[in-house]
Parts: C-alpha cells; sequence; structure tokens
C-alpha cells in the first residue's frame, strides 16, 4: 500500500494519502478541500542490506561490522 504525497495548488497545503489496492483515487485536499492538487515527489523508503526492519535504521549488535 503505497503513500502518495500531494501539495493543494489553492491553499498550497501538503497532505499525504494511503492508497489500498484497487482504490481510484481524487485526492481532495483537507485544508481547503480544492480538488486542485498535484503529486509532489516523495523520497523511497529503503534500507541497507543486513538492517532489520523497524530499527530506526541502525543496525543490531548482532549486524555490526567486526573490529580488530
Amino acid at each position: 500500500m503505497p503513500i502518495y504525497e500531494y501539495e493543494c495548488t489553492e491553499c498550497k497545503h501538503s497532505f499525504e494519502v494511503l492508497v489500498f489496492a484497487g482504490d481510484q483515487i481524487n485526492p481532495q485536499c483537507p485544508q481547503c478541500r480544492s480538488e486542485h492538487v498535484k503529486k509532489m515527489m516523495s523520497a523511497a523508503a529503503c534500507r541497507p542490506h543486513g538492517i532489520p526492519a523497524g530499527s530506526g535504521g541502525f543496525p543490531s549488535p548482532s549486524c555490526a561490522p567486526a573490529v580488530g
């Protein structure tokens, strides 16, 4: 389920929309209710190899490189 980021062209409010499979999305600005919104480019979420999901991006001690 992707999260899309939008910006209202009327009031410049930025907001996100969670999209479920099969949804037809016609987002509306939650602040001014305008339908004049544009999809923004947002950063992709990813994690480096060896970093467990839900770790906040920090390796667990078992993933730390050996010193020596």
